[in-house]
């Protein structure tokens, strides 16, 4: 037997000895299976030690070992020890986390047959005597399979209703053994673009496809385009220039919702093997994915933020669309940021990654000037559009219906009467924030969070969008027992009744969470958009990001003054971006395009300079006041987050955290580290929890990781009852 050192998924910055067999091949990187207290589990043996620190009549040894080579690719591997250390994340759990679930839970990473589901005898007789008249789904599944086999795991149906099918002898199973065909060979009798779908570009898009084409190894590219500049379409030819070469891509979007679009307009381009990875794939399905990018099979891969950790054969190109977007950060487990961690994955691999943006952020904006990233700027809109024209309605004097003046409400007829599309923008869901009794005042409010719930009419229910927790409408008032119960402020759901009371000539499309749960709703609900069959578009953030609505000519942001006082300093550059982003879905083709703003503070600096000069002007005012005050990008911030059912608990440990970190400043006479709080948080309950903060904050990036290190070995928290996390460049604050 030998020593063999492992990382589980635990979050503990420790690993765990074990004896494995000494005529085992097994390396550094393959997954074994372990005895871990009474449980089995998983985990990537990362040493071979002489020696351990364990008694040996107390080290177990290995269950069983999965791989014959390391799952990791040498590049991956040394890209997730940097995360591991940065974001200060036991190595196990960013290690584990890097993989599909199906090989977490113990599954061959190494693909050798399919199962299919075919068609029986019997089956086909069920068919014909419509024997399953009576099970529609069992009946859909098996008329499926007259025309092809269906595929183990990876169909639209569920495993019950096959197993039904099978049960009754209408279907058997087949193996096939899967043949690895690269995707050169597998497009080689077809061009790899069809040239047809090509744009031409303008000479600001022509520059920049030059830059990106000669400049050869790593470069980090800043793509600031304002909205409808044709940022897409540099992408697609600079990706035809890496696939000509035989490399792989990876694309990176923020939201689910760009995926469908996006992977649309990738496939009437090229003809490559192209595969998806989102939130809306089932476990096989991504292990399948996982697979193919690995042997060389994908020539294109297109996901969301951890799609950053699937492994290539041969990776050429990272893109990063809408890059300023806060969906690429992850807010849970070990919180990283896909766009930066991608940026020092393409370093590693020697390759150019693209950053794309309308509206860069602050940390992109900063890189740029520091030398770090190189930026083109598209400054002017592809083909025939048309600048937007721009209008603040003052609602101070206006007379206001559910949210709507009426100077907006005739802008919207303007432009509907000329057979035109118009989208509202509005960044709450369900019909009103708040439920009250008119007679005591009483309001219904979630008691884990101490918020109001909001009250979605269609479900009858009341939720609160902190915790997720849901009751149905009370009849009366909990205080006094009144039944005059009335709600206040506006959601998407009572705007959706508003305007069919205002234009029910016209149809209407909401698009949010509520309203897309289901699968393809959304994707049905933007081909009903495409083909005109809805004029009148209501949305949040999922509508306002990335996609192409040739007849939208008039954009409306209804409510969005409470971003302009918040206590987050990145509220107003969120705002900006928002605005910015909203207002890019209107007069994308030759139609003149309008985007209104409602607001009460038409006199606010943020928004005169925005409207006025534009979001460079912005962003350039915004960051020198950020420089002046010490802010991020010009230091460094962790966030020490603390949670308990007694909040003196929670403020306790941070006590600890902060007197830890006075300490090291004495020992180590470290000038400049800012220790705030703790303090509660600006949402001070959650779920039952009270929560608060500590922030330290320090110019230099280095002195602050040296901190955190010596923190995470010292281990001074080891034995808390308190759950507590650490988040290094936190994004939120609240």
């Amino acid at each position: 037997m030998k020593l063999v050192r492992v990382a589980l998924a635990v979050p503990l910055f420790q690993f765990f000895d074990y004896w494995l067999p000494a005529d085992s091949e097994a390396q550094i990187g393959c997954r074994v299976s372990v005895p871990f207290g009474t449980q089995t589990r998983v985990g990537v043996i990362v040493d071979f030690p002489q020696h351990s620190e364990v008694p040996e009549e107390q080290i177990k040894p290995i269950l069983n070992c999965l791989d014959e080579t390391s799952v990791f690719s040498a590049p991956l591997w040394r890209l997730l020890h940097w995360a591991a250390s940065y974001y200060q994340a036991p190595l196990g759990e960013v290690l584990l986390n890097a993989l599909p679930v199906k090989l977490r839970q113990g599954e061959s990473a190494v693909e050798k047959t399919k199962t299919f589901f075919k068609l029986t005898a019997l089956g086909q007789q069920a068919l014909k005597d419509d024997e399953l008249k009576r099970s529609k789904k069992q009946r859909e599944a098996l008329s499926s399979l007259l025309t092809a086999e269906a595929e183990k795991g990876n169909n639209g149906f569920s495993a019950t209703i096959w197993a039904n099918l099978k049960q009754k002898e209408y279907i058997e199973e087949i193996e096939q053994k899967t043949e690895i065909v690269p995707w050169q060979e597998k497009c080689a009798p077809l061009p790899i673009t069809n040239a047809e779908n090509r744009l031409t570009l303008n000479k600001e898009q022509a520059l920049a496809l030059t830059q990106l084409v000669f400049r050869q190894g790593f470069a980090a590219w800043l793509l600031d385009g304002v909205t409808g500049s044709g940022k897409t379409e540099i992408y697609l030819q600079f990706i035809e220039e890496i696939l000509q070469k035989g490399r792989q891509v990876l694309v990176l979007v923020p939201e689910i919702g760009l995926t469908p679009q996006t992977v649309q307009r990738f496939q009437s381009r090229f003809n490559v093997e192209i595969d998806v990875l989102h939130s809306n794939l089932n476990e096989t399905q991504r292990l399948q994915v996982w697979q193919r990018a690995k042997n060389g099979q994908s020539a294109v891969v297109i996901g969301t933020r951890s799609a950053l950790f699937t492994q290539f054969k041969d990776l050429g190109l990272i893109v990063i669309d809408e890059e300023h977007d806060g969906s690429f950060k992850q807010q849970d487990g070990w919180r990283y940021h896909a766009r930066d961690l991608a940026v020092v994955y393409a370093k590693q691999l020697n390759i150019p990654i693209i950053l794309g943006s309308a509206t860069p952020s602050f940390e992109s904006l900063n890189n740029v000037k520091l030398g770090k990233y190189s930026s083109i700027v598209l400054s002017k809109r592809a083909g025939k559009s048309t600048a937007l024209r721009q209008f603040v309605i003052d609602l101070k004097h206006q007379r206001i219906q559910n949210g709507l003046s009426d100077a907006l409400l005739n802008k919207m007829r303007e432009h509907l009467e000329k057979g035109n599309q118009v989208l509202l923008f509005l960044n709450r869901r369900g019909f009103a924030p708040v439920l009250f009794c008119h007679e005591c005042g009483w309001i219904a409010q979630c008691r884990h969070c101490d918020k109001p719930y909001t009250y979605h009419q269609r479900q009858r229910v009341l939720r609160c969008h902190h915790c997720a927790s849901q009751k149905a409408v009370p009849r009366q008032c909990e205080q006094c027992g009144s039944t005059h119960l009335m709600t206040t402020g506006l959601g998407t759901e009572q705007l959706e009744d508003v305007l069919k009371q205002h234009f029910p000539q016209y149809g209407i499309t909401r698009i949010d969470r509520d309203s897309t749960q289901r699968k393809g709703r959304l994707e049905n609900y933007l081909q009903d958009i495409h083909q005109g069959r809805s004029q009148i578009l209501i949305g949040t953030q999922m509508l306002a990001k990335g996609h192409h609505f040739p007849d939208v000519t008039l954009v409306a942001l209804l409510n969005v003054d409470g971003a302009l006082f918040s206590v987050d300093f990145r509220a107003e550059e969120r705002l900006a971006q928002l605005y910015m982003q909203v207002a890019g879905r209107a007069g994308r083709e030759e139609k003149q395009g309008e985007v209104v703003l409602q607001t009460h503070y038409p006199d606010h600096p943020l928004l005169r300079k925005l409207l006025a000069q534009g979001y460079a002007a912005f962003a350039e005012q915004a960051l020198a006041l950020r420089r002046q005050t010490g802010l991020p990008p010009f230091s460094s911030q962790a966030l020490f987050k603390a949670q308990s059912r007694h909040s003196e608990q929670a403020e306790a440990l941070l006590n600890q955290v902060a007197d830890y970190f006075r300490r090291w400043i004495i020992e180590e006479k470290i000038e400049g580290l800012q220790i705030l709080g703790p303090i509660p948080a600006p949402f001070v309950k959650k779920a039952g929890q009270y929560r608060w903060q500590l922030l330290l904050q320090h110019a230099s990036k280095g002195a602050l990781q040296r901190g955190l290190s010596r923190f995470q070995a010292d281990s001074p928290l080891k034995q808390s009852q308190v759950r507590w996390i650490l988040d290094v460049d936190p994004l939120d604050l609240t």
